[in-house]
């Protein structure tokens, strides 16, 4: 609630509204939970968003900072025919730019890649940068910047204990990231 800055109130209140929809099974100082219906909505929108991330890099060629907040916006107003027309013209991805598993239109998603987070990795090993877990622009913005891109492939230098940051190398190019950046990449060992 203070994340999105709504009351518990204004929580309760759309709670119980999902509720009498059929979309969540909800109980008072209990939690909530998708039905089966709100789950095949949950992953409808979220088939369509990160489709329009896709297209919007792809056929556009927005950047990947720019692309989440349009795909917010285009995400609802988009009709399922136009939204599998996108799909046929991507070629049917499996991840989006950031690296996120896009679920087919029957709800199934593509099977991932094992990976783990740049904070978990060890000195010394060679990595390759699959998905990137936070979409804030700003970061995006940064990482690319530094060639922090999905595929780049990095080498760790050194991990500061003082606050959790990890160092790497880049194109020939030492980065100190910090352990909240750090935590929203994930790699897969590449030796």
């Amino acid at each position: 609630a203070n994340k999105l800055s709504v009351s518990n109130a204004a929580i309760s209140e759309m709670a119980k509204k999902l509720s009498q929809e059929g979309l969540i099974s909800y109980e008072k100082y209990r939690g909530m939970e998708l039905t089966t219906e709100g789950e095949k909505i949950a992953l409808r929108v979220l088939r369509r968003h990160r489709l329009w991330e896709s297209f919007l890099i792809k056929a556009l060629g927005m950047s990947w900072s720019e692309v989440h907040d349009e795909a917010e916006r285009l995400e609802h107003h988009s009709s399922d025919s136009l939204i599998d027309k996108i799909d046929e013209y991507l070629s049917f991805p499996d991840f989006d730019p950031h690296g996120e598993p896009i679920p087919k239109k029957n709800g199934a998603f593509p099977k991932t890649l094992k990976s783990i987070s740049l904070s978990e990795v060890q000195i010394g090993n060679t990595y390759q940068i699959v998905r990137v877990n936070d979409q804030n622009s700003e970061l995006m913005n940064y990482l690319t910047k530094n060639n922090l891109l999905l595929n780049s492939k990095l080498e760790v230098i050194d991990k500061l204990s003082f606050d959790n940051s990890v160092v790497v190398k880049v194109d020939n190019k030492k980065n100190s990231l910090s352990e909240k950046i750090s935590k929203s990449i994930f790699v897969k060992v590449l030796k």
